[in-house]
Parts: structure tokens; C-alpha cells; sequence
């Protein structure tokens, strides 16, 4: 049922939310268990892997959402890495759920400031300002050494146990348990945000930003709103990784992170938050695979395949996958 607007009620928004983030969810849950169970071994594999997903789906809201070409999205991600490290390290907060709020709260607060600076330009002179600002957070780090440990990293990270219960041990089950329940909790918020009238505004941006601001909406207001949500994603994220890991590392601020993340999200589709889950998994793990059965050309393997990608799904993976799926429905139908 829909009002004498043509917009959705209530009612019918969370229905649909509902049919809609049930069957991800649901994945995330039966693959997530299948994988502590499965590989007890490379359970440190798999925790990375879901902070790297943090970091992908944050992307794919300023990129697949909004449109927004970045390739300093790391920046985010490591701000909430060094925020959850240093608030437990230099003052004491070592309870892992409040070094996740943390984290959330520095790479928001990461998000605001760099989406203030690369939002004023478009296209080329854009990237160019991501590039910027991933190396001006890198060498800021690097800097400041007596906060960061520089280039050694920061160390020392002991978070308590979860919920006063569950030590986190050197298997890494709870921190790879904890993980997923936080993309659980965030999965769903993010499929409410690009859900919501807010997201349909940000597909509009990207779709043709003249005429959304022809209707009286600030886009700069949009587009900066979306970086500190995506901000807030990342830093989860790069929170996670320093709980698990109880290390951080300048690798954390790498432009290469920035351009793997950007690579993930294209094997598995943009404007998607499955496609970004998707592309993260199966990037990571052949990745890792490959590098372990071919250590010296892994690489080209890897090249070949994003060429593979590029070239015979245009849309990654999980786009290409459901253009296929609504085609063939659409031939039977007729």
C-alpha cells in the first residue's frame, strides 16, 4: 500500500526490509558457522577477511551508491584501527565492544574530514585527492610515533573478554565470532540506510545529480552524509582487526589496501551489498590460495583473473549472476 504520494508506509517499507535482508542475513549466519566449523585452523584468515569486508561495503556506499570514485578509502579504515588501539592502549579502554564504538566514531569522525576535502572536486581530480589524503594519514601516523608506535606498529592491545566471558585466544574463535555478529548487526543497518529514502536519494545522485539538486536537495549534503556513515563502516572494521590481531600497523593506511578494496568490490558488483561480501570472500581466498600453491607468480594468477572478470562480467560476479537469473525469467515467462 502506498499513501496519496506514491511513497511506501511504514508497514510495507519493514515487509519489504524484512524479505529483503533476511536471506542475506541468513547467509552471513549459515556460512560464517560453516567456516568456524570447516576451518578451525584459519580462523585469523577468516576474521581478516571479515574486516576487510567492512571496509569493502563502506566503499561500495560512497562508489556504487553515490558514485564517488575514491582511492583512499583506507584511510577510514585504518583511522579506526589506531583509534581502537590507542583509546586501549593510552587510556585503558580494553573492553572490545567500547574499541568498536570507538573505532565507529574515529573513522566517522575520518569519513567527515576526508569527505569534506575530496567531495569538492569530480572524476580525475577526485581520485587524485583520495591518493592524497591516504598518504597524508599514512605519513601522519607515521609521524606520530610516540601514539602510533610509527613504523613498528602499536602494540600492546589486550582486550578483555567478551562480555566479561569469552577470553580472546590465540585460535582466534572469538574473535572470529565476535566478527560475525558485528556484520550480522551492520548488514542489516546498511540494508535499512539503502533502503530508506535517505539511499534512494543517494542512487539519484549518482544517477543524475543536476536534477536531484533541480528538486531543492543539497547533494554536497548527501554525499557528505554517506562518508561519515561509510566512515563509521570502515572504522568498525579496522576496530575489528585491532581487536583480533591486537596489533596495528601502517599497513592499515596503505593506498594498496585502498586499491585491493576497490579491486573486491569490482569482481563482485557495485551498488550491491551482497556483490561487496561476495568480491571480499572470493578475492581473499584466492588470494590465498594461489600465493600459497604458486608463491612466485601468484600475482599474474591474480591479474588474469580480475582481467577474466573485467571482461566477461562487467557487473562482477553477483551483478552479472542476477542480470543472467532475470533474463532467463523473463524468456520463460514470455
Amino acid at each position: 500500500m502506498t499513501d496519496v504520494l506514491g511513497r511506501d508506509r511504514p508497514a510495507d517499507f519493514w515487509s519489504r526490509l524484512k524479505e529483503s535482508s533476511l536471506p542475506g542475513a541468513l547467509a552471513i549466519f549459515v556460512v560464517g558457522i560453516a567456516g568456524f566449523f570447516l576451518l578451525p585452523d584459519n580462523l585469523a584468515l577468516l576474521t581478516r577477511i571479515i574486516a576487510i569486508a567492512f571496509l569493502v561495503l563502506s566503499l561500495d556506499l560512497v562508489t556504487g551508491y553515490c558514485g564517488v570514485a575514491t582511492l583512499g578509502h583506507a584511510a577510514l579504515f585504518g583511522a579506526g584501527a589506531y583509534g581502537a588501539g590507542i583509546a586501549a592502549v593510552h587510556f585503558g579502554v580494553t573492553d572490545p565492544i567500547a574499541m568498536t564504538i570507538v573505532g565507529g566514531v574515529s573513522g566517522a569522525i575520518a569519513g567527515l574530514v576526508c569527505g569534506s576535502v575530496i567531495l569538492r572536486a569530480h572524476g580525475l581530480p577526485q581520485l587524485v585527492l583520495s591518493i592524497a589524503v591516504i598518504h597524508l594519514f599514512h605519513e601522519a601516523a607515521n609521524k606520530a610515533s610516540s601514539w602510533t608506535g610509527g613504523s613498528d606498529g602499536l602494540s600492546g592491545i589486550m582486550p578483555d573478554p567478551l562480555l566479561g566471558l569469552f577470553e580472546f585466544d590465540l585460535w582466534g574463535k572469538t574473535a572470529y565470532l565476535y566478527g560475525i555478529g558485528l556484520l550480522l548487526v551492520v548488514f542489516v543497518f546498511l540494508r535499512m540506510i539503502v533502503h530508506s529514502p535517505f539511499g534512494l536519494m543517494a542512487r539519484g545522485v549518482r544517477e543524475d545529480h543536476v536534477r536531484v539538486a533541480a528538486m531543492g536537495v543539497s547533494v554536497h549534503s548527501v554525499l557528505l552524509r554517506m562518508y561519515v556513515l561509510s566512515g563509521m563502516v570502515a572504522g568498525i572494521g579496522g576496530a575489528l582487526s585491532a581487536v583480533a590481531t591486537q596489533v596495528v600497523g601502517l599497513d592499515s593506511l596503505s593506498f594498496t589496501l585502498s586499491a585491493q578494496a576497490l579491486v573486491m568490490l569490482v569482481v563482485g558488483g557495485t551498488g550491491s551489498l551482497y556483490g561487496a561480501l561476495i568480491g571480499t570472500v572470493l578475492f581473499l581466498f584466492f588470494e590465498d590460495v594461489v600465493s600459497a600453491a604458486n608463491p612466485f607468480h601468484w600475482l599474474a594468477i591474480v591479474g588474469a583473473l580480475l582481467i577474466a572478470v573485467v571482461l566477461f562480467a562487467p557487473r562482477g560476479l553477483y551483478g552479472t549472476a542476477i542480470s543472467i537469473i532475470r533474463e532467463r525469467r523473463k524468456k520463460s515467462a514470455a
